[in-house]
């Protein structure tokens, strides 16, 4: 790690739940305990949205076809979301997270960072306080958690993945450079499957062998994302964890059971849609300005619909009319419908939240700090 005296150390947590959606169903049955679940789709037709570990044994993996997840793993069980619950378990998980950090950024309903070097409940250390936000989950709501204790975001979010399900992995500051050398690339956090290949073609394996690029080098084949990639490549992530984080985007897409093709059928699934999506916007204390409709014919050909508005939609009739609107544009539709899915984007928040602190310390006046 590149550092003086005078540079922050932090000390972040990553929890993420395991298998959370499949987790919490078979909590709530017990006669999917132990078995191959997933949550989303059938075995005709969707995309599976989470996997149990039992099902990941034979493959089947989030985002997947339920066709291919099926053919992996015939005995594979698909329920249907209960995303309600989903979010109720959620809360109760953050509630926790607040005992030990006013610092926290939930990147989803299953995982979040928290800062916690300010120790707010006094625990004394970052990996007991880890250890301690795991129990209690396990405690209060049934459900394993894993996390990662490290020094930045990007190496603590790595960690948690490392000894998943149930496990905890921690990266102290003078092992984070050694750690990313022998790291495979596909494994950095905002490295896709389109930046893997490229890096692949380019002989970037490892960390090693980005970090022996340059920062031009990698200006001229990773765009914007060349700074923290050459800085992620030698354990250097300054980013801080935001309690005022605002999502890009609240949404859902919804597969239909049966092809719609009527106005009628469409329309109705539409209200389904936008009755789901408020929700979640009114949990996540954000407005919008531009919203998306997308749709997803028989044929898999897809197309899109947008309309930006000048102020930020602030209720659900303004919200309604204007995804109705978009939906009145592809009326008649041509061909059957498997798919739709709204979006609202270009977010803020409507409760802003306490903005982020950075807690500022030398290397040397911490030096013995237990980690």
């Amino acid at each position: 790690m590149i550092n003086n005296d005078d540079s922050p150390i932090r000390k972040i947590i990553h929890v993420d739940m395991d298998a959370f959606f499949a987790s919490v169903e078979q909590r709530d049955n017990p006669a999917l305990r132990d078995q191959p679940v997933a949550v989303g789709g059938s075995a005709e037709r969707g995309v599976v949205a989470a996997a149990s570990y039992e099902a990941r044994q034979f493959g089947v993996r989030s985002a997947m076809p339920s066709v291919t997840a099926a053919r992996r793993c015939p005995s594979l069980i698909f329920v249907s979301p209960r995303f309600e619950v989903y979010r109720a378990v959620s809360q109760q998980i953050r509630e926790i997270f607040s005992r030990y950090s006013d610092l926290l950024e939930p990147l989803s309903l299953d995982e979040a960072y928290l800062d916690v070097t300010e120790d707010k409940s006094q625990v004394g250390s970052a990996i007991r306080t880890a250890e301690k936000i795991r129990s209690a989950i396990l405690e209060e709501t049934g459900l394993t958690a894993s996390a990662g204790v490290s020094y930045n975001k990007f190496l603590a979010k790595i960690a948690s993945d490392q000894n998943k399900p149930d496990g905890i992995f921690v990266i102290r500051p003078h092992e984070g450079a050694a750690f990313v050398t022998s790291l495979p690339v596909r494994r950095f956090y905002g490295v896709g499957p389109k930046t893997a290949e490229r890096m692949d073609r380019l002989g970037i394996h490892r960390g090693a062998d980005l970090r022996a690029k340059t920062m031009n080098f990698m200006i001229e084949h990773f765009g914007k994302s060349a700074g923290y990639l050459y800085y992620a490549a030698r354990g250097i992530d300054q980013r801080l964890v935001r309690s005022d984080r605002i999502r890009k985007s609240v949404g859902r897409e919804r597969t239909f059971g049966e092809n719609l093709s009527t106005d009628t059928a469409l329309g109705a699934a539409l209200e389904d849609i936008i009755e789901s999506v408020w929700d979640r916007i009114e949990h996540n204390k954000v407005s919008g300005r531009t919203i998306t409709l997308k749709v997803k014919y028989a044929d898999f050909r897809q197309i899109t619909r947008s309309r930006s508005c000048e102020q930020c939609l602030t209720n659900k009739s303004q919200f309604g009319a204007t995804a109705r609107a978009l939906l009145a544009q592809l009326l008649p539709v041509s061909m059957d419908v498997r798919l739709m899915g709204l979006t609202l984007s270009s977010l803020s928040a409507v409760e802003p939240s306490r903005a982020s602190r950075m807690v500022n310390y030398s290397v040397n006046s911490q030096r013995n700090f237990d980690f």
